[in-house]
């Protein structure tokens, strides 16, 4: 009997890896890469030429450990990490969904990134 979620899994993997071909982070237009597990969830803004992460939130952090895997705490995350990233000098980013479907929770993410200015 096949395992649903390790199909879900591999399913995720290989739309994750398509649209990686196609969303690559620069120096000038890094990438915001966002992740959501069953409890956390995690965003960096990662300049891909370099190899380095240049601001990363996480549900797991103590200053957000009240924010919760939903879309209200992904909205607060993403409000966070668009000010972590404007503090720093980054204003226009490359959306990296990360093979997630843009509906609930990614959108909450990158509605709220966007209302507190960052661009893409």
């Amino acid at each position: 009997m096949p395992n649903p979620s390790k199909e879900r899994r591999e399913r995720r993997r290989r739309i994750h890896s398509r649209i990686r071909l196609q969303v690559r982070g620069q120096t000038g237009k890094p990438r915001l890469c966002v992740a959501f597990t069953g409890k956390h969830i995690y965003a960096q803004v990662i300049d891909d030429v370099a190899g380095k992460t240049l601001a990363a939130v996480a549900s797991t952090q103590e200053a957000h450990k009240g924010s919760k895997p939903n879309i209200k705490g992904a909205a607060q995350l993403g409000k966070v990490l668009a000010e972590k990233a404007s503090s720093k000098g980054i204003s226009t980013v490359v959306f990296d969904r990360g093979g997630f479907l843009y509906q609930g929770k990614v959108k909450a993410f990158a509605d709220a990134a966007r209302q507190a200015g960052l661009k893409f």
